[in-house]
């Protein structure tokens, strides 16, 4: 079991910056892919970025390509989601999620893939 908790949410302006973290617990955290995604209002969840077990590997919606940079820190078992330049249709909940990942280099975007989910942080960008 694999307990995520994340932070860094909050209300913010048109171009300002956020950087949520994702604390884990519970397993060994270098042998989990993680990912973000994140859920408006009256919309579903979609991903948002990931990253391997190792951190070489990252991968992006286009929406957020340039703006936001997946990270994660093994030693201190937290992944990391830094966020440029945010616009108002960014406005949603951010949720941690993840995988077991059997592959160093392997990264996930389907949600249904992953094995567990924090509780989400709210990102709110006012114009």
């Amino acid at each position: 079991q694999v307990q995520l908790v994340e932070s860094g949410g909050g209300l913010v302006q048109v171009g300002g910056s956020l950087r949520l973290s994702c604390a884990a617990s519970g397993r060994t955290f270098s042998n989990y892919a993680m990912g973000w995604f994140r859920q408006a209002p009256g919309k579903e969840r979609e991903f948002v970025a990931a990253i391997s077990r190792s951190g070489g590997s990252t991968y992006y919606v286009d929406s957020v390509k340039g703006r936001f940079t997946i990270s994660r820190d093994n030693a201190k078992n937290t992944a990391y989601l830094q966020m440029n330049s945010l616009k108002p249709e960014d406005t949603a909940v951010y949720y941690c999620a993840a995988r077991n990942s059997y592959g160093s280099g392997r990264y996930y975007v389907t949600a249904s893939l992953y094995d567990y989910w924090g509780q989400g942080t709210q990102v709110t960008v006012s114009s």
